[in-house]
C-alpha cells in the first residue's frame, strides 16, 4: 500500500483506550501516534499495548490544536458524528493521511475541526468506543487502499485472485526526450 498514515487522539483521558489505539495502529501499519491536549495519566497506555507500539512508531504530544504539526502534504481527517460529515463507507481516503477521533465523552473541539481537510463519520446509530472507532476507521482504509481481490457477488471468498505487478523497464526520461526530438 502506497502513502502512509497516522491516527491520534484529542483529549483523551483513559489509558487503556490509548494503548488499545496504540497496538492497533501498529498492527495495521500506521506511521506515527499523535495526542492533542490528553490527560497526562495516558502515558501509562503502555500498559495495555503489548505490541509495544510506543517504541516502533514515533509518538507526538500536542498541547492544543495550534500546536499540532504534521508532514507537508499530510490530510487532517476528523472522525466525528456530525450531520454533515461523509459516511466511512463513501470516503476516497487521503494517501498520505492522520486520523484525529475525539475524546471518550465529547467531541473534537471546534479548533480541531477546523483544522481538518475531511471530517468522516462511521454510520452508526449512536458513538462507539473511541478504540474501536479508529480500528474501524484503520480497517477501512486497508481495505480501500490495500491490494485486495475484489469482493464476490455472491456470499463466500474471493473468485478471482489479485493479479501480479510486473514492473516494467525503466523509463530514462533524457532517453525519452530524445525519442520525441528524432
Amino acid at each position: 500500500m502506497r502513502g502512509y498514515f497516522g491516527v491520534g487522539v484529542e483529549r483523551i483521558s483513559k489509558a487503556m483506550n490509548m494503548g488499545a489505539i496504540m497496538r492497533t495502529a501498529h498492527a495495521f501499519g500506521a506511521s506515527f501516534l499523535f495526542t492533542v491536549d490528553a490527560v497526562p495519566r495516558v502515558v501509562e497506555s503502555r500498559k495495555s499495548d503489548t505490541s509495544s507500539a510506543w517504541a516502533q512508531l514515533p509518538f507526538y504530544e500536542f498541547d492544543d490544536a495550534d500546536s499540532m504539526r504534521l508532514p507537508h502534504g499530510c490530510a487532517l481527517v476528523g472522525v466525528e458524528l456530525l450531520d454533515d460529515s461523509v459516511e466511512l463507507p463513501s470516503f476516497r481516503h487521503p494517501s498520505q493521511a492522520a486520523y484525529i477521533l475525539g475524546p471518550e465523552r465529547g467531541s473534537l473541539s471546534p479548533e480541531v475541526l477546523a483544522r481538518c481537510d475531511h471530517v468522516v463519520k462511521i454510520p452508526t446509530q449512536f458513538c462507539v468506543n473511541v478504540g474501536i472507532a479508529a480500528a474501524i476507521v484503520m480497517y477501512d482504509r486497508l481495505r480501500n487502499l490495500g491490494r485486495f481481490a475484489p469482493p464476490p457477488v455472491a456470499p463466500g471468498g474471493p473468485l478471482e485472485s489479485v493479479t501480479e505487478h510486473h514492473h516494467g523497464q525503466p523509463v530514462l526520461r533524457r532517453a525519452r526526450r530524445q525519442k520525441g526530438n528524432a
